[in-house]
């Protein structure tokens, strides 16, 4: 195989692939990437036997092939090189690779093509056609709420679920839930029964930086999903376990609401959470009919912080209850209202936390778990 390019070129269509490729496998073939050359196009794919994730870019093809390259210290390499011209050449009968460029030429050792795992088949059910801003707006305001537990696989995902006549995208670490409701043409792409999958994360996230602007397709097998966008095409097995009954956990008695500005809420809490407990960052909210205190303390250093922030809270009684800071905070990041509100009903009982006023497209509800106060 042979072929010249921008070495910036293919460093960047390397970088996209590169976050399939494992740290640590037990395969050592998983940590190369897999090189197609078919005339003047370069087909880059990664896989973990999990996740499979294919780049196509345009190079001057000289001699077709197929070869697995090592993916880190190719990456290394053309960081390095930054944007220079360079020819690659891979010699099958002796597995090496040469990389030349005006400056040098660096070879290192690669696999054949033929170790290299091939994509599952995906058999289509249905599929999704929609905008790469509404995927990557449901991606980011539910993949950070995923569990990392590997004893809680189902929650390591995100659930996309069709469901009376309505799309849900959920996630949960069993500390915090995040469901959005979409009734558009998220909704009506699937007419069957109801229908759940769980996507895992971790293609979620790769997909979510690889998407530009324009139209992204998403197609669901019975086992698989493949995420395409432009030149790029992703494949990822879907976890094969049933998802939490996460309506069962949303509480609908909650009548006490706080209203309060989102983004004065969030420094409070950002700072005050710096003199909270190293193990419980717990903050405190005291609400009272027209303001919030925020406040932490952290008795074993001597640390405190509090903070009154203009509220309206709609119940005659004060009201104490505590949070772990990081999950309110990552809350509020993912909201882009001016204001939020808050609907609670005890101290004990989870806080429910949604965007205030018109909400567009998606219905955002966001559950967060609280923490016992200290005395």
């Amino acid at each position: 195989m042979k072929f010249s390019a921008v070495s910036n070129d293919v460093h960047k269509a390397l970088s996209k692939v590169i976050g399939v490729v494992p740290s640590k496998s037990t395969l050592p073939i998983l940590e190369n990437v897999l090189f197609e050359l078919t005339g003047n196009e370069l087909r880059l794919t990664a896989s973990d036997l999990e996740i499979s994730m294919t780049v196509a870019l345009h190079v001057q093809g000289e001699q077709d092939g197929r070869f697995a390259v090592p993916a880190k210290k190719l990456n290394e390499t053309l960081r390095a090189l930054s944007s220079s011209d360079i020819v690659f050449t891979a010699d099958e009968s002796n597995n090496r690779i040469s990389i030349k460029t005006n400056q040098g030429e660096y070879k290192m050792a690669g696999e054949r093509a033929t170790n290299f795992p091939e994509a599952e088949r995906l058999e289509e059910e249905f599929s999704l056609h929609l905008d790469t801003d509404l995927l990557r707006g449901i991606i980011a305001r539910t993949v950070y709420a995923v569990s990392t537990d590997d004893l809680r696989p189902s929650m390591m995902g995100v659930l996309f679920q069709w469901k009376e006549g309505a799309f849900h995208a959920v996630s949960t670490d069993g500390h915090r839930l995040v469901r959005i409701r979409h009734r558009g043409a998220l909704a009506e792409a699937y007419s069957g029964d109801d229908r759940d999958v769980i996507i895992p994360a971790k293609a979620l996230n790769i997909v979510s930086k690889s998407l530009g602007e324009g139209e992204v397709t998403v197609v669901f097998g019975r086992s698989n999903v493949r995420i395409s966008f432009g030149d790029m095409t992703l494949l990822s097995r879907i976890i094969d376990e049933r998802y939490p009954n996460y309506e069962s956990v949303i509480p609908k008695d909650n009548e006490k609401r706080l209203t309060l500005n989102r983004a004065a809420l969030l420094g409070a809490v950002q700072r005050c959470s710096i003199f909270s407990n190293v193990t419980t960052n717990q903050v405190r909210f005291s609400i009272a009919r027209e303001e919030v205190r925020v406040s932490a303390e952290d008795m074993d250093f001597g640390g405190e912080a509090r903070e009154s922030i203009p509220a309206v809270f709609s119940d005659e009684e004060e009201m104490e209850i505590g949070f772990n800071a990081r999950y309110v905070t990552e809350a509020l990041q993912h909201i882009d209202a001016e204001e939020v509100s808050f609907l609670f009903s005890a101290p004990t009982r989870a806080g429910l936390m949604m965007p205030e006023g018109e909400q567009g497209e998606l219905d955002i509800l966001m559950l967060v778990m609280p923490l016992r106060l200290n005395a």
